[in-house]
C-alpha cells in the first residue's frame, strides 16, 4: 500500500459532508413541516449556482414520497477556504495557488427495495482516466489517460468528477453536491458536535494543530476540521489511514444525525437545513428542496448492518510507488457488481487500511431464538467482498489509532 508518509500534507480536508448524501438528506425530511415560506426560501438558495450533470442519467420527479428505485449521490469536499477557515488555516489558505481540488470524494449508493446503503470513499491520490467533459461555461475539457482524482474538479468541475467516478463504477450518478471547509464546521456545530474515539497514545499532529490524549471526546467546528484533516497523527501517517479515520467520524456522525436528538428536535433540523442550503453547491437534479426529503424517505428503516462504509480498493502505483495509488479493479469488481444488483454486502476485509482505526465493538450476533423472517421478507443474499476491500458497518464502532510522532 502507498504510505505517502514522507510528503507534506497539501490537502486541507475533509468533509463531514461526506455524509451529505446519506445523513444530511435524512435530516432534511423534516423540512417539509417548516412551512411554505421556508421551503420557498430554501428553493432560491439551494438552487443558486446548481450544476448540471453531464452524464447523470434519468431521475424520477420530486414528490413527497420515497424516491423510487436505486440512486447514487456523489459528495465532493473541496479544499476551498471560506471566511472562517481562512482565519483558522492562515497561510495555507493565503498561499494556495494550485486551484480548487476535490480532496474528498464519497459515493453514496442506495439500492431499490429492500434498501441498503453503501458509502464508498475514494483516495484523493487515486490515479484514474478522466473522460472528455463539458465545463459549466460550455467549453470542452479534454480526456486524460491518468491523473490524480483530486485534480479533476480544477480540470472541469463537479460534473466531471461525477462522470469520472461514474465511469470507474460503470453506473450512473444521478445526484452530486460540493461542500467546503466552512460548511463542514457549520454542520458539526449545528448538531452539537460528534463524539469520536482515540486509542493508542493519543493524536499529536502539529500540521493539523492536534495534541489530544486517548479516550472519547466531542468535537465540533474547528476541532472537527482538525480531526478530519489529520494525517500524521493517525496510523502510518498515510492518506489511506486518514480515510479510515474519517470513516469513523462519518459513522458516528450518521448515527447522531439519525437519532432522536437531532431528528426529534425541530429547531436543530431547521438550523441544519438552513446551513446546508447556504453551504452546498448541488447538481441541478438535487437542487429542488423536495428532492432531499424524497431521498431521505428512501432511507427509512435501513438497518445499521446494511449501512456500510468502504474504501475503494487500490494498490501502489508502479509509476509513483509510495506516492500515488491505482485502482484494484479485481477487488472492486465485486463491489460494483453488488451495487448494480442491489445486494447488501458482506465485508471480509479489515475495518481499516494502514492502521488508521481499530475495531472496538463488533457487530452483535443474532440471538438463536430471534424470530426468523417469512419467505417474502427474507433479505437479498449478501455479496461477499474481497478482503482487499476495507470498511465498517454503521453498527460497528472503531477508534482512531493515534500516534505521538
Amino acid at each position: 500500500m502507498a504510505r505517502h508518509a514522507t510528503l507534506p500534507s497539501p490537502s486541507r480536508l475533509s468533509v463531514g459532508l461526506k455524509l451529505l448524501g446519506a445523513a444530511a438528506a435524512v435530516i432534511l425530511v423534516s423540512v417539509i413541516a417548516v412551512g411554505v415560506f421556508f421551503v420557498v426560501d430554501l428553493t432560491s438558495r439551494v438552487g443558486d449556482g446548481a450544476v448540471p450533470l453531464e452524464d447523470g442519467g434519468e431521475v424520477a420527479p420530486p414528490s413527497l414520497s420515497a424516491y423510487p428505485g436505486a440512486f447514487s449521490i456523489l459528495v465532493v469536499g473541496t479544499d476551498e477556504c471560506g471566511e472562517v477557515s481562512t482565519q483558522l488555516l492562515g497561510e495555507r489558505c493565503e498561499q494556495s495557488d494550485e486551484g480548487i481540488r476535490n480532496d474528498v470524494n464519497v459515493l453514496v449508493h442506495v439500492s431499490a427495495e429492500p434498501r441498503n446503503v453503501t458509502v464508498v470513499s475514494f483516495p484523493r491520490d487515486l490515479m484514474v482516466p478522466v473522460p472528455t467533459c463539458e465545463r459549466e461555461d460550455g467549453s470542452t475539457a479534454s480526456a486524460m489517460t491518468k491523473q490524480p482524482l483530486n485534480s479533476v474538479f480544477q480540470h472541469a468541475g463537479l460534473s466531471c468528477v461525477a462522470k469520472t467516478i461514474g465511469a470507474l463504477a460503470e453506473m450512473p450518478i444521478e445526484f452530486a453536491a460540493k461542500i467546503s471547509f466552512d460548511g463542514v464546521m457549520a454542520i458539526t456545530d449545528d448538531i452539537g458536535g460528534v463524539e469520536v474515539c482515540i486509542s493508542g497514545d493519543g493524536i499529536r499532529d502539529r500540521q493539523a494543530g492536534i495534541d489530544w490524549p486517548p479516550g472519547t471526546r466531542t468535537i465540533a467546528g474547528e476541532d472537527a476540521l482538525k480531526f478530519l484533516r489529520t494525517r500524521h497523527g493517525v496510523g502510518d501517517e498515510s492518506d489511506l489511514a486518514r480515510i479510515s479515520n474519517q470513516q469513523q467520524y462519518m459513522s458516528r456522525l450518521a448515527k447522531k444525525m439519525l437519532s432522536d436528538e437531532v431528528l426529534g428536535d425541530v429547531p436543530t433540523v431547521m438550523r441544519l437545513a438552513d446551513t446546508i442550503a447556504d453551504n452546498i453547491v448541488p447538481s441541478v437534479e438535487l437542487a429542488n428542496p423536495v428532492r432531499l426529503p424524497q431521498l431521505a424517505l428512501a432511507l427509512n428503516d435501513v438497518p445499521f448492518s446494511d449501512f456500510v462504509f468502504v474504501q475503494y480498493p487500490n494498490v501502489d502505483d508502479p509509476d509513483n510507488p509510495g506516492i500515488k495509488v491505482v485502482p484494484n479493479h479485481e477487488a472492486a469488481a465485486g463491489l460494483w457488481a453488488a451495487l448494480r444488483a442491489g445486494q447488501p454486502i458482506q465485508l471480509t476485509g479489515d475495518v481499516a487500511t494502514n492502521d488508521g482505526v481499530e475495531l472496538v465493538t463488533p457487530a452483535p450476533p443474532t440471538p438463536p431464538d430471534a424470530p426468523q423472517p417469512s419467505p417474502s421478507e427474507t433479505p437479498a443474499a449478501r455479496a461477499t467482498l474481497s478482503p482487499d476491500v476495507s470498511g465498517q458497518t454503521l453498527e460497528q464502532e472503531t477508534c482512531s489509532v493515534g500516534n505521538l510522532r
